[in-house]
């Protein structure tokens, strides 16, 4: 949600084992809502919730939970965060999918404003301290610049490729099935 607009990208990167790495936000960056954190905005939160407390995110759907985050932190150039894809999760696998070809790029935040002010000449809202709820990998982000550098063949365990293959063969013999979609009523 936060990188700065027009600027040098803040990449979310992707290795072999599923670890993403990038800024979720950037201090000093104007978004797309006119908001823009500044140096400290998530010292306490970071502090209160922990790790564990702040979910990875498809689209900022607290239904949609694709992996954790193993360091989360403010360093000079925004909100640093060091995560890793759980290859369990089946849109976790998809996520990695669609970011290898291109089709997504973003990282955003989900958070509550606990203490703002509105410089009145720019009309930006300065965030002076937020409550992380949460970090998305997402298809739009509020700054276009933040997006993912790169992405590497990513090893899955296994029994997650088994039983990906079987779930295909089903589907393949079984061509009146479909996931997830209910046949149309007959008569």
């Amino acid at each position: 949600m936060h990188a700065p607009y027009g600027s040098a990208a803040a990449p979310l990167s992707i290795d072999g084992e599923g670890i993403i790495e990038g800024y979720a936000s950037l201090f000093g960056a104007v978004d797309l809502a006119r908001d823009m954190v500044v140096p400290g905005a998530f010292r306490e939160s970071l502090d209160v919730r922990g790790l564990n407390r702040i979910p990875m995110l498809f689209q900022h759907d607290p239904a949609e939970p694709i992996g954790v985050w193993l360091k989360l932190e403010e360093d000079w150039r925004g909100l640093h965060a060091r995560g890793r894809l759980i290859p369990d999760v089946a849109r976790a696998r998809e996520v990695h999918a669609l970011l290898k070809a291109g089709a997504i790029d973003g990282l955003s935040i989900g958070f509550r404003t606990v203490k703002a002010r509105v410089d009145p000449k720019t009309r930006v809202r300065k965030l002076h301290h937020v409550d992380l709820w949460e970090i998305s990998i997402v298809t739009f982000p509020l700054l276009p610049d933040a997006r993912v550098a790169a992405v590497k063949a990513m090893r899955w365990p296994e029994r997650a490729v088994r039983r990906r293959e079987a779930d295909e063969r089903f589907f393949l013999r079984n061509p009146r099935l479909r996931f997830g979609v209910p046949d149309a009523p007959s008569g």
